[in-house]
C-alpha cells in the first residue's frame, strides 16, 4: 500500500487537503490546545484510509506525470481545501446555533455580563452558551456523529464530489451556505424560546405590578425570580431539547449529503 502511495503521490496530497481542512475548521479538533501534530497524524490516517477504501479517484483523468507541478494541479488543491473548509464550516454552523441559544436565554435571564473564553467556539461566550456547547458536544460524541462523519461522509464525498464540481455549481453552494446561516438563528430561537417567552412575560408583570405599587420595589426582587423560573424551565423542557440537537445533527447531515449529490449530479 506505501508503494501505491508512492506512485500516485499527487493523489494522497490531494485527498490528505481535504481531510486537514477539514479538521482544521471542525469544532473540537480546532481547538488551539489541540496538537497541530496529532492533527496532522489523524489526517495522514484517513487519507491512507481512504486512499485504500477507493479503488479510483475522480481527479486521475487531470493530473499526468508532467502536470504535478502545474497551475491545474494547484487549483485542483485548492478545490480540495475549499470543500473540507465547507464540511468543517457547516459541522461549526449547528453548533454554534446552540451556542447563540444559550446567548439568547443569557440575555433575557441579565447574565450576559457573565461571560469568558469559551474553548470550544474560541469566543467569548455566555457560561449559559458554553453549557449548550458543551452539551451538544457531548451529544454529538456519544451518537457517534464523528465517526459518521469521518467514515461515512467524508469518504463518500470523494465518490461523488471533486473541485470541478464545486465551480460549475457554485450557486449551489451560496444557497447552501446561506440556507445554513438561515438556519442557525432559526434553530436558536426555536431552542431559547420557552424560556426567553416566559422570562419576556415575568418582565412585563414586574413592570405593570413596580408601576402600580412602586414601593414594592419589584424590579431588584425580580432578577433572582428571573434566574430561578429559567433554570427551572430548562430544567423541565431539557428533554426536549436533547431531542432537537438529535433532529438537527441529522437534518444537517441529511442536508449535506444532499448538497454533494446535487452538486456531482446524482439522483437524491
Amino acid at each position: 500500500m506505501i508503494d501505491k502511495i508512492l506512485l500516485q503521490a499527487p493523489l494522497f496530497v490531494l485527498i490528505f487537503a481535504r481531510c486537514f481542512a477539514m479538521l482544521m475548521t471542525l469544532p473540537l479538533f480546532s481547538m488551539r490546545s489541540a496538537s497541530r501534530v496529532a492533527k496532522i497524524a489523524l489526517a495522514g490516517y484517513l487519507s491512507f484510509f481512504i486512499f485504500s477504501q477507493n479503488g479510483y479517484y475522480n481527479y486521475e483523468g487531470y493530473i499526468t506525470e508532467d502536470q504535478i507541478f502545474s497551475l491545474q494541479y494547484v487549483l485542483l488543491l485548492v478545490g480540495e481545501v475549499l470543500i473540507g473548509v465547507i464540511i468543517g464550516f457547516y459541522i461549526t454552523i449547528i453548533f454554534s446555533s446552540f451556542s447563540t441559544a444559550g446567548q439568547f436565554i443569557a440575555f433575557q435571564m441579565g447574565l450576559s455580563a457573565a461571560s469568558s473564553y469559551d474553548a470550544l467556539s474560541q469566543v467569548e461566550n455566555p457560561l449559559l452558551g458554553q453549557f449548550f456547547n458543551l452539551i451538544a458536544m457531548l451529544i454529538f460524541m456519544q451518537n457517534q456523529w464523528f465517526q459518521k462523519l469521518f467514515l461515512g461522509g467524508l469518504t463518500a464525498s470523494f465518490k461523488t464530489l471533486n473541485a470541478i464540481n464545486l465551480v460549475q455549481h457554485q450557486n449551489n453552494l451560496v444557497e447552501f451556505l446561506l440556507s445554513g446561516l438561515t438556519k442557525l438563528f432559526s434553530d436558536a430561537l426555536i431552542i431559547a424560546l420557552p424560556v426567553v417567552g416566559t422570562l419576556l412575560l415575568i418582565s412585563v408583570c414586574t413592570g405593570l405590578l413596580s408601576k402600580a405599587a412602586p414601593q414594592m420595589n419589584l424590579l431588584s426582587e425580580g432578577f433572582p425570580i428571573m434566574i430561578l423560573v429559567a433554570f427551572f424551565i430548562l430544567m423541565v423542557v431539557f428533554p426536549n431539547i436533547v431531542d432537537f440537537f438529535l433532529r438537527s445533527f441529522s437534518q444537517a447531515f441529511s442536508e449535506l449529503e444532499r448538497l454533494f449529490l446535487g452538486i456531482s449530479g446524482e439522483r437524491i
